[in-house]
């Protein structure tokens, strides 16, 4: 999967991470994959997947900090929360929010299968341990689009590998090395001096 990695992802991931501040970028980062994901829906499908999505959304977030516990580049981590919602997607039919085509998400799957298979994370099941005690809000779900689905917003191409593209546009194959010097002010939500549309749900 192709993904951007930039200082707002590192300072995301070094403020998740840090007591407090962690759930104040948590209901930030949530806000924002909700927005960006939505706005490839219908509009009409937006207002009834909202409150799945949060509800999603949150829960990935556990799924991030388990897996950068687990030794996952940072990347990797993400993208590991990415296929999350692919999964999701793909199971309700929501194939125009889906950033892979589906042909790719086995392969995907396989990349990171000792992670999911130790937290029953499968493509029908997508939050697998990770799904919190009261559910995820319910929304309905378009299955027929899985036959006939022109995956407009998926990039297809990079089932390999993660791949993250830099602020130079330059993409690269793997995590980039963190840096030392992460200012977490630069996380979503931290600050107001940091606007919505310098952070990035891939």
């Amino acid at each position: 999967m192709k993904l951007r990695q930039n200082v707002r992802h590192w300072a995301a991931k070094r403020a998740l991470t840090t007591p407090v501040l962690g759930g104040v970028v948590n209901d930030k980062l949530v806000d924002l994959h909700t927005r960006v994901f939505l706005d490839r829906a219908d509009e009409g499908h937006r207002a009834e997947r909202r409150d799945h999505l949060d509800d999603f959304f949150d829960a990935t977030m556990d799924t991030y900090v388990a897996a950068l516990d687990a030794g996952y580049p940072e990347a990797e981590a993400r993208e590991i929360t990415h296929l999350q919602a692919n999964f999701d997607f793909f199971e309700h039919g929501w194939t125009e929010m889906m950033e892979i085509p589906a042909d790719e998400l086995e392969e995907h799957y396989r990349r990171y299968e000792e992670f999911f298979t130790r937290y029953d994370i499968t493509i029908d099941a997508a939050l697998g341990a990770f799904r919190p005690a009261d559910g995820v809000a319910d929304a309905p779900a378009t299955p027929e689009k899985r036959d006939t689905a022109a995956f407009e917003n998926a990039v297809a191409g990079f089932s390999d590998d993660v791949y993250v593209e830099d602020d130079t546009g330059e993409i690269r194959q793997g995590s980039a090395a963190e840096p030392d010097d992460v200012d977490v002010s630069r996380a979503p939500g931290v600050s107001v001096d940091t606007p919505d549309d310098e952070a990035s749900a891939d």
